[in-house]
Protein backbone atom coordinates (compact mmCIF):
# COMPACT_ATOMS: atom_id res chain seq x y z
CA UNK A 1 0.00 0.00 0.00
CA UNK A 2 1.30 3.45 -0.90
CA UNK A 3 1.49 5.62 2.21
CA UNK A 4 1.60 9.38 2.72
CA UNK A 5 5.06 10.91 3.23
CA UNK A 6 5.68 12.28 6.74
CA UNK A 7 7.18 15.78 6.72
CA UNK A 8 7.14 16.51 10.48
CA UNK A 9 10.77 17.06 11.58
CA UNK A 10 9.91 16.38 15.24
CA UNK A 11 8.59 12.93 14.35
CA UNK A 12 11.47 12.22 11.95
CA UNK A 13 14.05 13.20 14.60
CA UNK A 14 12.98 10.31 16.85
CA UNK A 15 15.04 7.12 16.86
CA UNK A 16 13.36 4.09 15.34
CA UNK A 17 12.90 0.78 17.15
CA UNK A 18 14.20 -2.61 16.06
CA UNK A 19 11.97 -4.25 13.45
CA UNK A 20 10.60 -7.77 13.93
CA UNK A 21 8.73 -10.32 11.84
CA UNK A 22 5.37 -8.66 12.39
CA UNK A 23 6.75 -5.49 10.77
CA UNK A 24 7.23 -6.95 7.28
CA UNK A 25 3.91 -5.43 6.17
CA UNK A 26 5.55 -2.06 6.82
CA UNK A 27 8.50 -3.16 4.67
CA UNK A 28 6.15 -3.97 1.78
CA UNK A 29 4.33 -0.64 2.18
CA UNK A 30 7.68 1.15 2.25
CA UNK A 31 8.72 -0.46 -1.03
CA UNK A 32 5.32 0.33 -2.59
CA UNK A 33 5.64 3.97 -1.49
CA UNK A 34 9.20 4.18 -2.83
CA UNK A 35 8.07 2.78 -6.18
CA UNK A 36 5.26 5.35 -6.33
CA UNK A 37 7.83 8.13 -5.79
CA UNK A 38 10.64 6.79 -8.03
CA UNK A 39 10.68 9.96 -10.11
CA UNK A 40 11.86 11.99 -7.12
CA UNK A 41 13.27 9.50 -4.61
CA UNK A 42 15.81 6.62 -4.50
CA UNK A 43 15.51 5.55 -0.87
CA UNK A 44 13.14 5.68 2.08
CA UNK A 45 13.07 4.79 5.75
CA UNK A 46 9.97 3.52 7.56
CA UNK A 47 9.66 6.68 9.63
CA UNK A 48 9.04 8.55 6.39
CA UNK A 49 5.72 6.66 6.15
CA UNK A 50 4.92 7.14 9.84
CA UNK A 51 6.35 3.93 11.32
CA UNK A 52 9.26 4.17 13.78
CA UNK A 53 10.89 0.85 12.84
CA UNK A 54 14.42 0.31 11.52
CA UNK A 55 13.54 -0.61 7.94
CA UNK A 56 14.89 1.04 4.80
CA UNK A 57 14.19 0.61 1.09
CA UNK A 58 16.85 1.43 -1.50
CA UNK A 59 16.65 1.68 -5.29
CA UNK A 60 19.80 1.78 -7.34
CA UNK A 61 18.72 1.72 -10.96
CA UNK A 62 16.55 -1.37 -11.43
CA UNK A 63 17.74 -2.99 -8.18
CA UNK A 64 15.36 -2.65 -5.20
CA UNK A 65 16.38 -3.75 -1.75
CA UNK A 66 14.80 -3.84 1.70
CA UNK A 67 17.17 -3.70 4.66
CA UNK A 68 15.75 -4.53 8.08
CA UNK A 69 17.70 -3.27 11.11
CA UNK A 70 20.66 -1.98 9.05
CA UNK A 71 23.91 -1.22 10.85
CA UNK A 72 26.87 0.42 9.15
CA UNK A 73 29.89 -1.49 10.44
CA UNK A 74 32.60 0.62 8.81
CA UNK A 75 33.16 3.29 6.23
CA UNK A 76 36.08 4.66 4.26
CA UNK A 77 36.75 7.52 1.87
CA UNK A 78 34.87 10.32 3.60
CA UNK A 79 33.61 13.13 1.35
CA UNK A 80 31.12 15.98 1.44
CA UNK A 81 27.82 15.42 -0.38
CA UNK A 82 24.75 17.52 -1.06
CA UNK A 83 21.50 15.63 -0.57
CA UNK A 84 17.79 16.19 -0.76
CA UNK A 85 15.08 14.33 1.09
CA UNK A 86 11.46 13.65 0.20
CA UNK A 87 10.48 14.60 3.77
CA UNK A 88 12.33 17.93 3.77
CA UNK A 89 12.49 20.93 1.46
CA UNK A 90 15.71 21.81 -0.34
CA UNK A 91 19.15 20.22 -0.19
CA UNK A 92 21.77 20.11 2.55
CA UNK A 93 25.45 19.30 2.85
CA UNK A 94 26.54 16.25 4.81
CA UNK A 95 29.52 13.90 5.23
CA UNK A 96 29.37 10.44 3.66
CA UNK A 97 31.69 7.52 3.01
CA UNK A 98 32.43 6.27 -0.50
CA UNK A 99 32.56 2.66 0.69
CA UNK A 100 30.64 1.07 3.56
CA UNK A 101 30.21 -2.37 5.08
CA UNK A 102 26.68 -3.02 6.31
CA UNK A 103 24.95 -5.71 8.37
CA UNK A 104 21.18 -6.09 7.97
CA UNK A 105 18.37 -8.63 7.80
CA UNK A 106 16.36 -9.44 4.72
CA UNK A 107 12.56 -9.73 4.77
CA UNK A 108 12.87 -13.32 6.04
CA UNK A 109 15.01 -11.89 8.88
CA UNK A 110 18.09 -13.74 7.66
CA UNK A 111 21.24 -11.84 8.56
CA UNK A 112 23.25 -10.42 5.66
CA UNK A 113 26.43 -8.41 5.33
CA UNK A 114 27.66 -6.59 2.29
CA UNK A 115 29.94 -3.89 1.00
CA UNK A 116 28.51 -1.00 -1.02
CA UNK A 117 30.22 1.82 -2.88
CA UNK A 118 29.41 5.12 -4.51
CA UNK A 119 25.83 6.23 -4.92
CA UNK A 120 24.36 3.07 -3.38
CA UNK A 121 26.50 3.58 -0.26
CA UNK A 122 25.33 7.19 -0.08
CA UNK A 123 21.65 6.18 -0.27
CA UNK A 124 22.06 3.54 2.45
CA UNK A 125 23.84 6.02 4.74
CA UNK A 126 21.09 8.62 4.27
CA UNK A 127 18.32 6.13 5.07
CA UNK A 128 20.23 4.56 7.99
CA UNK A 129 20.55 8.08 9.41
CA UNK A 130 16.74 8.35 9.29
CA UNK A 131 16.54 5.25 11.51
CA UNK A 132 18.72 7.05 14.06
CA UNK A 133 16.59 10.20 13.93
CA UNK A 134 19.32 12.09 12.06
CA UNK A 135 18.04 14.55 9.47
CA UNK A 136 20.37 16.09 6.92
Amino acid sequence: MVREIVRDPLFLAQRSEEARGEDMGTARDLLDTLRANRGRCVGMAANMIGVKKRIIAVCDGPVEMIMVNPVILEGSGEYEAEEGCLSLDGTRRTKRYRRIRVKWQDMSLRERTGTFEGYTAQIIQHEADHCQGILI
